[in-house]
This record gives structure tokens, C-alpha cells and sequence, in this order.
């Protein structure tokens, strides 16, 4: 049961969520040779101000 975790900045849609979610299931599917329904993808919204580059936090960038 392949499980696939996409951490991303907040501010994707939903619509754009369900496309990768899709496509990162086919490629799983193509890849590993599962089935579709084997296949997890979780999506974790990282707010901008609990992410930091080069020292300083992306919401301040």
C-alpha cells in the first residue's frame, strides 16, 4: 500500500490538489504495478508562518 505525502506552502485549490492527486496515483500505479485503490495521497497545508528559507520566514519574504 504505497502512501505518498505532498507537503506544500497553503494557497493550492482544491482542483489543483485533485490533478497531482491523480496524477501521482498513476504514476504509482504505473511504477509500482498496484492497483489504484492501493494507493494513498496525503496533503498537509503548511501555513507561511511555520516555514522558514534562508533564515527567514516565507510569510516575511
Amino acid at each position: 500500500m504505497p502512501i505518498v505525502t505532498v507537503r506544500a506552502l497553503e494557497g493550492r485549490t482544491v482542483e489543483q490538489k485533485r490533478k497531482l492527486a491523480k496524477d501521482i496515483t498513476d504514476a504509482v500505479v504505473k511504477n509500482f504495478k498496484v492497483e489504484p485503490d492501493r494507493v494513498t495521497v496525503n496533503f498537509f497545508d503548511m501555513p507561511k508562518q511555520n516555514v522558514a528559507r534562508a533564515g527567514k520566514l516565507v510569510i516575511d519574504q
